[in-house]
């Protein structure tokens, strides 16, 4: 396919997911939320899409109790879902999860209450996933003990960089009292990354998407699936949970910097667009052609025109 842009395609696609809070026997969360129906929309979505990533990465809370059926129900959706796009499934521990049931359920190893820190590699790509989660309680810590083990992993560098994915994300919390539950000590964290090849960090926890910077290294927060929390809630409401507002994090790794795209997947109605084909005519056209039709201001062709029908779509022949 012809280059459009000064961009080169991406080396790397990852689809971002996170918080799915699945119960046991399907239960809605809170009684009023169907969680399961909200995953399996934005993994249809990811499906119809031309998006082909090489890993589904769930940062956290994908069991809202822990429950060994959560698990089971949502391995049963995501999995087939991977197969099909050729991905592989990259899970992330969250507060609401239990190290026993992530160890074995999700992985097939002994039940352990150790920290589930491990290494993923999409070509020569490092995916850590790192466990911020303390057993227990709800906000984020790291051992002394972990912090070594990253340092270690992060003295030989990757191929092509590393992206570090956790629960807990370490910036500053927009949402005031979200502030007493977040990742606690995070200047040695910070201390452990510098001078790394961690290129980007990948988090959930917050229920709304957000970016920042942490160490230098840009931070990506992606909303849950099952609800999320309005930032700009009304002000006699010190937390809001709504259901609306659910999205997936696309994540675009080019050789020199990472893009994170917000995809809501909610329903919606199409109110314009261009038929696939006419990408291909798009090709044929030589860059200065593809200047005066898709940019002048000048130009017969608008989206307006660029109608959802092949018949209807004005790019010349």
């Amino acid at each position: 396919m012809t280059q459009l842009g000064q961009y080169a395609a991406p080396a790397h696609v990852i689809a971002h997911l996170s918080d799915t809070h699945f119960l046991a026997e399907g239960r809605p969360l809170y009684g009023a939320v169907d969680v399961e129906s909200n995953l399996a929309r934005a993994l249809a979505h990811l499906e119809r899409s031309g998006v082909r990533p090489e890993a589904l990465l769930f940062t956290g809370d994908l069991a809202d109790l822990a429950e060994p059926d959560a698990y089971a129900r949502l391995r049963a959706m995501v999995e087939p879902v991977a197969e099909r796009l050729g991905a592989q499934v990259i899970w992330v521990m969250g507060n609401h999860d239990e190290r026993a049931a992530f160890a074995s359920l999700l992985h097939g190893e002994t039940e352990t209450d150790a920290p589930q820190d491990r290494v993923h590699w999409l070509g020569g790509l490092r995916v850590i996933s790192f466990d911020t989660t303390v057993p227990g309680y709800h906000h984020g810590e790291i051992t002394d003990a972990q912090l070594e083990w990253l340092a270690a992993e992060l003295a030989t560098s990757a191929p092509e960089g590393t992206l570090l994915a956790v629960h807990h994300p370490p910036i500053p919390v927009t949402v005031d009292i979200m502030a007493t539950l977040e990742l606690e000590r995070q200047d040695r964290l910070a201390s452990v990354l510098a001078g790394s090849d961690v290129r980007g960090i990948l988090g959930g926890h917050l229920h709304y998407a957000t970016h920042s910077l942490f160490a230098g290294i840009p931070v990506s927060v992606a909303a849950a699936t099952c609800y999320t929390l309005d930032p700009m809630a009304d002000a006699d409401r010190l937390l809001s949970g709504v259901e609306g507002g659910q999205s997936i994090n696309l994540v675009h790794v080019l050789a020199d910097r990472v893009v994170h795209t917000i995809v809501p997947v909610s329903e919606t109605r199409e109110v314009t667009g261009w038929p696939a084909s006419a990408r291909a005519r798009v090709d044929a056209l030589t860059p200065e052609q593809r200047r005066e039709v898709l940019s002048s201001k000048h130009s017969t062709f608008t989206m307006a025109e660029g109608a959802t029908s092949e018949a209807s779509t004005p790019i010349p022949e």
